[in-house]
């Protein structure tokens, strides 16, 4: 039994994909990449760095933990423990470690490299939960559907063209993830204060070798573009942009989790339920929506971590303060493990969403009389009414049939009041083909169909797709 706080992040909720590239071998991992980079970079370009040093960086045996905590110990300094840990692994390139590097060359540069991969691993799962949706919007296209608006009765829609809904907030989430990836920066070769100063005495003054020194560093991460000029950090507003990317992804996630919470109640769509699931303690016969519930909760967690980097890139003094550093690393491994986390889920309610189309219908029927009023009156005029006549005709009827229900809790007659009255007699003989329910849908139908095949196929069938992903619910 574990004795102190984990968080449930790391123990419930986050894949072991996303835990593992946060983990702390990762990170220590990336420093010595980076290390080895540094050093190659900086013999190609004359230092005195030796192949021989190069190559024994590049063979080191794995980062000793214990080690290293025992410097950090003594040295109260994480990047400086991890360079005599190394050094004592490769004593022949110990001289040559972290040359004319500061502390942010290795942690900025590998939180750097840590998001990039974090943010490879919310992609790929969010293409995955775009196809689940994908299919079910295709599958339900055509079910006509109450529409809500401020959970009132409205203007039917169907049960695919809702989907999509939640299927075009994700589409924006994912292009939204894939242009902040694309384009994040590595903070580079900048020293201390981000002047190369000691790069530059190394160099002799020579400026282009700096500027070299700079790319090809980067080059070696895999990375095309650095922060031009920094302090001795990247500008945190790229931790801002990040998160800020992956909020919109709890948004989103809240957003679909609430409406089949919503739907859940109306007994219309529900999310998955296992056959021994117990939805409560006390009350046997419930079936209470407690993916999306969580879903919901670590959506809002998510979103409320973007107020970290907001003030942490508004509150660096000068050329850097170190209270982002506490903060940074809460809040931004906290960010994906909770993004990670809620596509676990939506994974799992999408691939797994299940739909009641008699109870849809059954919805549909008490409420279609009110309505298809408007239709009735028009065609009864069409026939030789009178408008205004039949407007109040048809009002008062409606009256008294909403009465009837809210009352009485009764049924809704208003159809058969309306087909007993002879002001609508004309219209008798096409009362059911006026109230068939996709008279009502509009073209919800045909915009489920454009928005896939215009805007989500083509984009699905650019991408490698794993439609096996249905996520992990460990609890």
């Amino acid at each position: 039994m574990e004795e102190n706080y984990v968080s449930p992040l790391s123990t419930r909720y986050a894949s072991k994909e996303m835990r593992a590239n946060f983990a702390d071998i990762t990170r220590y991992r990336i420093w010595r990449k980076l290390w080895l980079a540094l050093a190659e970079a900086e013999m190609e370009l004359g230092l005195e760095v030796t192949q021989q040093q190069v190559d024994a960086l590049r063979n080191a045996p794995d980062v000793d933990l214990k080690r290293a905590d025992e410097f950090e110990r003594s040295l109260r300094h994480d990047v400086m423990a991890h360079v005599h840990a190394f050094g004592e692994q490769v004593m022949v390139a110990k001289p040559i470690i972290h040359l004319g590097a500061t502390s942010c060359f290795v942690t900025d540069n590998s939180e750097v490299v840590q998001m990039r991969q974090g943010l490879d691993i919310v992609i790929k799962q969010l293409w995955g939960c775009i196809s689940n949706l994908a299919s079910f919007a295709m599958q339900w296209k055509d079910l006509p559907t109450l529409g809500y608006t401020h959970f009132q009765t409205a203007q039917p829609t169907t049960v695919g063209k809702r989907a999509c809904l939640w299927l075009q907030d994700f589409l924006y989430d994912v292009q939204n993830l894939e242009h902040v990836r694309d384009n994040l920066r590595m903070r580079g070769v900048k020293g201390t204060t981000g002047t190369q100063a000691s790069f530059l005495a190394l160099f002799d003054n020579d400026h282009e070798k700096c500027r070299q020194l700079d790319k090809k560093v980067s080059e070696k991460m895999n990375f095309h573009k650095t922060w031009t000029v920094t302090g001795q950090t990247y500008t945190r507003k790229q931790d801002y942009v990040v998160l800020t990317a992956l909020a919109g992804v709890g948004q989103s996630s809240a957003k679909m989790a609430n409406d089949i919470r919503l739907l859940a109640h109306l007994k219309e769509v529900e999310e998955p339920f296992e056959k021994k699931q117990i939805g409560s303690s006390a009350m046997p016969y419930k079936r209470n929506p407690m993916r999306c519930e969580r879903l919901c909760g670590i959506a809002r967690f998510l979103q409320n971590l973007v107020l970290n980097p907001a003030e942490t890139a508004s509150v660096q003094w000068l050329e850097r303060s170190l209270d982002d550093s506490a903060n940074r690393r809460l809040a931004n491994s906290e960010a994906f493990l909770a993004t990670d986390a809620c596509l676990q889920l939506v994974a799992n309610v999408t691939s797994g969403l299940v739909v009641h189309p008699k109870v849809v219908e059954k919805h549909m029927n008490e409420e279609l009389p009110f309505l298809a009023t408007e239709n009735i009156m028009m065609a009864a005029v069409r026939k030789g009414g009178d408008r205004q006549e039949l407007h109040e005709v048809i009002r008062g009827h409606s009256v008294a049939a909403g009465a009837r229900i809210k009352e009485e809790g009764l049924s809704n007659d208003l159809l058969e009041r309306i087909r007993a009255d002879p002001a609508f007699s004309s219209v008798e003989g096409e009362l059911d083909d006026i109230l068939d329910t996709k008279n009502f849908i509009g073209r919800a139908s045909e915009q489920v169909v454009d928005f896939l095949e215009g805007d989500v196929y083509p984009e699905l069938n650019a991408h490698n797709i794993d439609k096996s992903f249905t996520g992990e619910v460990n609890v």
